[in-house]
């Protein structure tokens, strides 16, 4: 079977077949750089870096390109409000989402644009646009005429007779047509301004994508990513000024992320920026939250909650007494428990039994995943491997374990799972990690609250989180993504 994916563009599952045979050109849509990420940027940032892994898990050399907006109508007023320049407000917030997808475990794009390093490209394509007669400048800005594009609406499925400005297409009475959008918008004093032939301004912020798409993707690429939200305006517009300037068909498949949705019982003005990714980290680790997201299709809305979160830590521990017990033993030898059954004939029973289960899993895995990345059955293929090997343990001893483990951290790193140094920590870390909360603990009782906080900062470092709650004081392990 071959790798299918879901195409908005033609509302079908198709066979991914790339331009180039064996190379994937990929571009996805990234963050404005004016607040810190939420668990819906967690979701997309998820989504796209799975689809990248299992991409190059499937053999395919794989060009990933995802932006970075650093200028617009939300950074220049929260620049203004905190008394700092877009560009310090950028640096700030891009800083802080790559810190955050790093201890997601997103891997890194292979390159990571920004929208004002790329003025020059967005200036050269507006001019293409004015040459071909479907765009026009109006007192120093510069507008796309809709009309002039007759297959605008093809990916929303909207009729463009029938759509009204809206709270994302910008409204302007000068306009042709309230539907045109933006190219380039003259500076206002105060503002972040570059030169270009209609007056000093910025660019629109459709046109940042299609010229850094193009720019290091070419006219033509295979795969164009973001969430559902930007499916119109944004991709709609991007479909339209790119193939009115090069005459090409700019994108071969659309894919695009559902929302997250918040279990409002569970929300509360006093737990303030509890969906951040960064306070979610603070309490729960990166794998519970990429199972979390990963298990609802990538088309089908999350429903999220904190809840939901420790379902995801509960359900990891079925993985761990695996992954731990093959680290105890990484020579794969046997414990010498099982006494003479665990020799001969039995032992290579046990080892068939487990490549047979192994390879099972593996057949199931690659088909969910080249069914539109299906990661919910993929998933279940994992834990339906960690209950067999639970289930045969006496019979297939260390070496089986350790197998199945190793057939359960590959499978799992391709959705960016167990891909930390060690899944839980080891015996004698663990024994430290309990004698320091304990000495915490009775710093705590004796009050002496600077001794307390500099021991919670000792097992900080050592990727521990304590919480403190009326029963007593828990703590987390939070591996942290591994080097490689």
């Amino acid at each position: 079977m071959s790798l299918r994916i879901y195409n908005s563009l033609t509302r079908e599952k198709e066979p991914l077949v790339p331009a180039t045979p064996g190379q994937v050109g990929m571009y996805v849509c990234g963050v404005t750089v004016y607040d810190v990420a939420h668990v819906g940027h967690a979701r997309s940032a998820l989504v796209f870096d799975v689809l990248r892994r299992y991409l190059a898990f499937r053999g395919y050399r794989v060009r990933f390109i995802k932006n970075f907006t650093d200028v617009d109508d939300k950074m220049i007023a929260r620049a203004t409000q905190a008394d700092v320049s877009v560009s310090e407000l950028a640096e700030r917030y891009i800083a802080t989402y790559r810190r955050d997808m790093a201890g997601l475990g997103v891997a890194p794009p292979d390159v990571e644009p920004r929208a004002t390093e790329h003025i020059p490209q967005m200036v050269a394509l507006i001019e293409r646009l004015l040459a071909a007669g479907v765009a026009y400048v109006l007192e120093g800005d510069v507008y796309f005429e809709v009309r002039r594009f007759p297959r605008y609406g093809r990916l929303s499925g909207r009729d463009p007779d029938e759509l009204r400005a809206g709270s994302r297409v910008e409204v302007d009475e000068r306009k042709r047509d309230p539907l045109d959008f933006a190219l380039w918008k003259a500076s206002k004093p105060g503002e972040p301004a570059w030169p270009s032939p209609w007056g000093p301004g910025r660019p629109g912020w459709h046109i940042e994508c299609s010229a850094m798409a193009m720019h290091y993707l070419g006219v033509s690429f295979d795969l164009h990513g973001g969430g559902e939200d930007l499916v119109f305006p944004h991709h709609e517009n991007e479909i339209a000024q790119s193939e009115a300037a090069t005459g090409e068909p700019f994108v071969r498949y659309w894919v695009h992320n559902a929302f997250v949705n918040l279990a409002a019982e569970k929300m509360s003005k006093s737990l303030g920026n509890v969906l951040t990714v960064e306070a979610l980290l603070r309490r729960h680790e990166a794998d519970a939250m990429r199972l979390a997201l990963l298990g609802t299709h990538y088309r089908n809305p999350v429903e999220f909650s904190e809840g939901r979160l420790e379902e995801a830590a509960r359900a990891l521990e079925r993985f761990r007494g695996l992954f731990e017990e093959a680290e105890r033993h990484p020579s794969g030898g046997d414990r010498g428990d099982r006494g003479e059954r665990g020799r001969g004939s039995d032992e290579s029973d046990g080892r068939e039994a487990v490549l047979t289960a192994a390879a099972d899993a593996e057949r199931r895995f690659v088909a969910a995943m080249d069914d539109d990345f299906n990661t919910p059955q993929a998933l279940a293929a994992l834990f339906d491997l960690a209950r067999t090997l639970h289930a045969m343990r006496s019979e297939i001893g260390t070496a089986g374990i350790a197998h199945g483990a190793a057939a359960l951290r590959r499978l799992g790193g391709v959705l960016g799972l167990f891909t930390t140094a060690s899944a839980a920590p080891s015996p004698d870390l663990r024994v430290e990690i309990e004698r320091l909360v304990q000495l915490r603990g009775e710093a705590r009782r004796q009050r002496a609250w600077a001794e307390a906080d500099a021991l919670r900062i000792q097992l900080d470092r050592l990727g521990v989180t304590v919480e403190d709650g009326p029963t007593g004081t828990t703590w987390k392990w939070r591996p942290k993504p591994s080097e490689a």
